[in-house]
This record gives C-alpha cells, structure tokens and sequence, in this order.
C-alpha cells in the first residue's frame, strides 16, 4: 500500500511538473527533458511512470478538466437559487487573467485536438460537463419562475459554453478583462432567459 502511495505522489508530482513546464514553453515546443527538469529527476524517472510525454501530457489535461468542472459544479450546488447558480457558475468560468493556470492549461492543449482523436475525446467530456451544469441550472430556474425561455434548455447551456470559450482566449491574451467577459455573459443571460443579473 506504501509502494502504491509513493508511485501516485509522484505521478502527481510529474502531472504539476508537465504542467508548469507547458505554460512555461508552449505544446509544440514541449520536450521531454523539460519535464523532468521541471520536476528534478531524469527523462527515464518520468518514462518509468509514463510510456511517453503524449501520455504524461493527456493525463495532465483530464485531471485539469476534472478540476476545472468540478469547481463548477460545486460551485452550483451551493445555491438553491437559480439565480445564484447561474451567476456563480459564471464567475467560475471565467479567468481571472493571462495568468489563470488552469484555464492557460486547457487551451494550451486545446490544438493537440484537432487531430488527436483521444484528445478530442476529452474535449468534449469537457464541454458536455460544462453544458450539464448550465443547462440543470436553466431547468431549475424554469421550475422556480426565474427564468423565462424561447429556446431549449440545451441551446442555451451550450451557447453559454461557447460564449466563454471565445471571450476566454481574449482574457488569456489580455484584450478584455474578466469583469468585461462577466459582463458580456450577464447580457446574454438577460436575452436568454429575461433575467437582468445586475439588476
């Protein structure tokens, strides 16, 4: 049981590594070598708990995916109230700037899937989580008489998702801040489901 603890620690330590060492670099220019410096050991300490960087990198991405969705989640389910849902699940989606690590992370590795259809695969177990969220927080607002729509419940969450996914790479690139994004997600929420969150 020892053994088994020691080898996920430093499968965790490998995993914070490869991720300071991508925001260092960049994917493309991501070696090897620069993860195991990043974390003090070899490139064969790093090959004795991965078969390579790809399948260090994808492990990277799925646990930032499992944080990233998790916080919103949670974030929901603290409030009975629509309302507060929707606002708080917003705030959580939104990066706080150029630095925000988790945010930098995902889409750092975001172009790895436009041709590696693992990759792909997590992406979108990353999307339908967000749009899940959303849209149980659009039904419940429907249900409490907060919230008024024309288009599916569905539509809707996912035009959310895809909103932040766009104003978000101009937050990591410092062209508009994060109140600006918040702003702009409340403007849709007032058109699409007639309630004014800065009312």
């Amino acid at each position: 049981m020892a053994r088994r603890k020691d080898q996920e620690a430093r499968r965790a330590q490998l995993g914070e590594a490869a991720e300071r060492a991508l925001l260092s670099r960049g994917l493309e220019g991501l070696r090897l070598r620069d993860v195991a410096q990043e974390a003090g050991v070899t490139p064969a300490a790093v090959l004795y708990y991965y078969e390579d960087l790809d399948a260090l990198m994808y492990e990277t991405f799925q646990q930032g995916i499992e944080r990233f969705c998790r916080s919103r989640e949670e974030a929901a389910a603290r409030h009975d109230d629509a309302r507060e849902q929707l606002l708080d699940c917003i705030r959580h989606g939104v990066a706080t700037g150029p630095q925000d690590r988790l945010p930098r992370l995902m889409f750092e590795y975001w172009p790895r899937t436009l041709r590696d259809p693992k990759a792909a695969s997590l992406d979108s177990v990353l999307a339908e989580r967000q749009i899940s969220v959303y849209q149980g927080i659009l039904v419940l607002g429907e249900a409490q008489g907060h919230f008024t729509l024309e288009d599916p419940t569905r539509l809707v969450a996912a035009n959310f998702v895809a909103l932040e996914d766009g104003y978000q790479m101009d937050v990591l690139a410092g062209r508009r801040s994060r109140q600006e994004v918040i702003t702009a997600l409340h403007s849709y929420a007032r058109v699409a489901t007639g309630y004014r969150p800065d009312a």
